[in-house]
């Protein structure tokens, strides 16, 4: 079906040779039984075990249909799906993982779900099948926070499978890991968010590229998302409250200090009173200072925003006429 695509599908893949396949012959089923133009982008995330060449043959099949990107090397899933992003042209944009575990089949659903007046619909693996100490364990707790950190609440923040009107996603900028925080993002454009069931495969082939090591970015991810969210247009705020704390902490200190000076005779250098509150006076300024710089970064930010967070290698378009 030739014409505009409707539907864009972004897959990342990174070391997952076997899998490409498979799973480009299950998009391509699926996609085809909705009866409206469509397009796939698969992005090659620095794989050195012949995912490319996978790539390339699936496109050689349907040259029109499926768009090829390579990067130079591995940049991580929020730059591959940032790359699939930028090339779509369809008015919706599904994203899926690359490794088979999120199943095609359930597109026409999260699709229909999205249609009854959502920007954005997510999917929920109910029955998840992975390691429940860890995978599914950590994964629950991070959603539980993560929900409360950012206001957004979904049972699952980590599953790629989702559903964007591409509005939405013009609206987002994706930079260092925070692909799994688009529906927090998406919330503060004021995108209405939902949440759909979906079903969820063991892997078939490869190995999985996450693990209880990643604990830690997701942590310090979580506290970037919740400032932006907060003060990313007004990060002296944040600061300068703290600074102001800070100040009075010191002035209070004086205050004790002075006190004590009047009702014992203790004098100034022999407590140390002295020196905390001068500390604090000091943490107080820096911290005034310290949001005045990241005023300035801010709108250095918002004012040029044209760099990429990635290198393509190769970009091989579908048929523009298609």
């Amino acid at each position: 079906m030739r014409g505009r695509p409707k539907l864009s599908v972004v897959v990342p893949f990174f070391n997952e040779r076997d899998n490409v396949e498979p799973l480009h012959e299950e998009i391509v089923t699926v996609m085809d039984s909705l009866g409206v133009p469509w397009e796939v982008i698969y992005v090659d995330d620095g794989s050195v075990d012949g995912t490319w060449e996978r790539i390339v043959a699936s496109r050689v099949r349907h040259p029109a249909r499926v768009r090829a990107v390579r990067f130079r090397r591995n940049f991580g899933q929020t730059a591959a799906l940032a790359a699939g992003f930028d090339r779509s042209r369809g008015e919706i944009v599904v994203t899926l993982d690359g490794d088979g575990q999120n199943d095609p089949a359930d597109i026409p659903r999260i699709l229909a779900r999205l249609e009854e007046g959502y920007d954005l619909m997510s999917g929920w693996r109910q029955d998840r099948k992975d390691p429940f100490a860890t995978r599914r364990l950590p994964s629950r707790v991070a959603n539980w926070i993560i929900g409360i950190m950012t206001g957004v609440r979904l049972h699952d923040y980590g599953c790629t499978l989702k559903a964007y009107r591409i509005e939405v996603i013009r609206q987002i900028a994706l930079f260092g890991e925070m692909h799994r925080f688009l529906p927090a993002q998406a919330s503060w454009v004021g995108a209405r968010i939902g949440e759909c069931a979906v079903n969820h495969r063991p892997r078939r082939t490869g190995v999985s590229k996450y693990g209880l090591w990643r604990t830690y970015r997701v942590v310090l991810d979580l506290i970037t998302v919740r400032f932006l969210g907060s003060h990313g247009t007004k990060p002296l705020h944040a600061f300068g409250a703290l600074g102001m704390v800070f100040v009075l902490a010191g002035l209070l200190t004086m205050a004790a200090l002075t006190w004590m000076k009047i009702t014992t005779g203790i004098s100034f250098i022999q407590s140390p009173l002295l020196l905390l509150s001068a500390l604090f006076v000091i943490l107080g300024g820096q911290s005034v200072l310290l949001g005045l710089l990241a005023e300035i970064s801010v709108r250095t930010y918002y004012e040029s925003q044209g760099k990429p967070i990635y290198i393509v290698r190769d970009d091989l378009g579908g048929d523009p006429d298609y």
